[in-house]
Formats: structure tokens, sequence, C-alpha cells
């Protein structure tokens, strides 16, 4: 482990709700405006310093409306002033690129979160969903599934499509499919990079595979989006909890 390693303190980025679930899968999922910030304001004291943000339509369901999200926004920023607001642009096999670039557009996020091989089914607006970013000062953050994506990253930032700065990387370990369990084996299927990265995992070992991620230098993201069970596979009672727990094994396990 390098010195800058063992210095590393990881940043902690809690995604409550995703596009998926819903409170048939745990009653204290945030879905409401209301819900997601009161969840937000949890996470926060409990040591979360960001929040990846997802809202729903009125029946519950993933949107990418910019009303609804530039609404959100603002309630975030009034009650947890200090907590960092990333949006994401997922599909969810619902929208498309171009539905996904109208969304920026329309919100102007300080940060958002996109999909390289979702922006990929698109391939004359990827530069356009780039220059957007760059002009509106969008910081952004890279979602990667597997080596590919980031050959497929790295051929954009070549061609000059992805611009200076955006660096950023999302990888995701595992997918969006039922009974999903991550292992911290599963970084190894990654290219490494100088630039900033963060990860994700499912099921029970979410925590162990994003405290070997803190180990290896990389920031964390946390949350009922991906798994919402401890390391015995029994619930946690809310993202909090969650959000607590890995904090305090951070501050054990990584110094």
């Amino acid at each position: 482990m390098t010195p800058e390693q063992l210095q590393h303190t990881p940043y902690v980025l809690v995604a409550p709700n995703g596009a998926r679930r819903g409170k048939s899968d745990h009653q204290n999922l945030p879905v409401t405006t209301e819900q997601v910030v009161a969840t937000a304001q949890t996470c926060f004291d409990a040591g979360a310093q960001g929040i990846h943000l997802h809202v729903r339509d009125e029946k519950g369901q993933h949107s990418l409306d910019a009303g609804r999200y530039i609404e959100t926004i603002a309630e975030l920023h009034r009650a947890v002033p200090d907590m960092d607001v990333q949006i994401t642009t997922e599909a969810a096999d619902m929208y498309d690129v171009s539905a996904q670039l109208e969304c920026l557009e329309r919100v102007c996020p300080n940060w958002v979160s996109i999909a390289v091989r979702e922006i990929a089914r698109s391939p004359e607006l990827v530069d356009k969903v780039y220059a957007v970013c760059a002009e509106q000062g969008t910081q952004v953050q890279h979602i990667l599934y597997d080596a590919d994506d980031a050959a497929l990253l790295r051929h954009w930032q070549e061609q000059g499509l992805v611009r200076s700065g955006q660096t950023d990387r999302l990888l995701v370990l595992g997918r969006y499919v039922e009974g999903q369990q991550s292992n911290p084996k599963d970084l190894d299927l990654f290219p490494t990079a100088q630039s900033r990265w963060m990860v994700c995992a499912f099921g029970r070992q979410e925590h162990e595979c994003l405290l070997a991620v803190a180990r290896r230098g990389g920031d964390v993201r946390v949350g009922f989006e991906n798994s919402m069970t401890d390391r015995d596979d029994m619930p946690w009672k809310d993202n909090a909890s969650s959000v607590k727990a890995l904090v305090a094994a951070l501050k054990e396990n990584v110094s």
C-alpha cells in the first residue's frame, strides 16, 4: 500500500433509492421528495458527504423530469446545504440519449453520473453530452460496468469527445439483477487509472467491498440502490444505518 493510500480518507456518497426499487422492497426506501430530503439529512448526519439523486414520478417510477429534479435539488440545498448533490441520467430502459441530454441541459446540475454504455447507444450525441457538461460546469462521473466500458471511455478521451477534467469514474461491481452478490475480487476486473474513482457494490458483502476500495485509495458509494442488507443478510433499518456502520468501519480499518 502506498503512503497516499494510507492517508486516504474516502469520500462517502449515499445512493438511497435507485431506479428500480420501491416500498415493497423496503418500507424505509425513500420515494417522494419529502422522504428523499429526510433521508439525505439522516445520512449526512451519519457521515455521507453527498447524495446520488434519483427522482420518481407521481406513480413512484424512475423519472428524468427536469422540474422534479430542480425542485428536489432546491429542497436538498435548503435542508442539507453542506451536502453535495449528484443527479443521475440513468436510462433504466425508459429513456433514450436525447432525453438524457435534455435533462442535463434543463437541470444544469453541479454533478452528474453518466453511464458510458448508455451514451454509446447514440454515438452522434456523445460529443454534445460532454460538451454541454463542460459548458455548464457540470462535474461528470463516468459509470463503468466492466473493462470494455473503461476501454470505450479511454477511446473517447483520446478522440477528445470527453473533455479535459472529465475523468472521474464509478466502478460497478456486478449488475442490477436479482440476487447479485458482489465480491472484493471483482475490483480486479477493472483496469487501474490515475483519475479519481469510486465503487458501488451489491449484496451482503457491500461494505467489505467498499472497505477494500478505501484501502486501495478509492471513494465509496453506499445505500439501498445497491444493497439493503448487512453481511449476515439482515436488512438495514434505513439508509442512515448502513452509512453509519460503513463510516465507523472505515475509521477503524482505513488509517
